[in-house]
């Protein structure tokens, strides 16, 4: 769907979720452009013992975006292509699994995105659960990329790229 085409409110929490994932924004670096060049040994690094890295902070990202989507499309657990919830352990340093893990938070991102711009306007002061509305919950997903953007941006800079 056309962002043009959207209702006000909806235009400004799809650009939200596009500015904060992977569309060109005045604050810097997205998620998505943090990822970009990381290399599986790289994303696989971690600065420290049992602390998480950048693979695990990408998938995290998948994972929240499909929790966030199932939450507005009312769909049942389950249907993750990973198993578990939240954090996720890194695989060995494969770069056809991280290219995998990419492809996943792309699709997830992409899944979550046709969702927000789909939804009813009228629906966005709807409370989904006991705490968040509707629009709440899709700006937080939008500062979930952000603020992993950053943690990601310093990792690298740890990781001496």
């Amino acid at each position: 769907m056309s962002r043009n085409s959207l209702a006000p409110a909806l235009k400004v929490l799809v650009d939200l979720v596009d500015e904060a994932f992977d569309h060109r924004s005045w604050h810097g670096t997205t998620l998505r452009g943090s990822l970009r060049a990381v290399r599986e040994n790289d994303a696989a690094w971690r600065p420290g013992p049992a602390r998480h890295n950048i693979w695990e902070v990408a998938v995290h990202a998948a994972y929240w975006k499909y929790a966030v989507w199932r939450r507005l499309t009312g769909t049942k657990r389950g249907r993750f292509p990973r198993q578990g919830s939240n954090w996720f352990p890194c695989p060995d340093a494969s770069g056809r699994r991280w290219r995998e893990d990419l492809a996943l938070l792309d699709d997830m991102h992409a899944q979550l995105r046709e969702t927000v711009a789909q939804l009813d306007p009228a629906a966005l002061e709807r409370r989904v659960g006991a705490a968040f509305t509707t629009a709440a919950l899709v700006r937080g997903i939008a500062a979930h990329d952000l603020y992993h953007a950053g943690q990601v941006q310093l990792l690298k800079r740890l990781r001496g790229k």
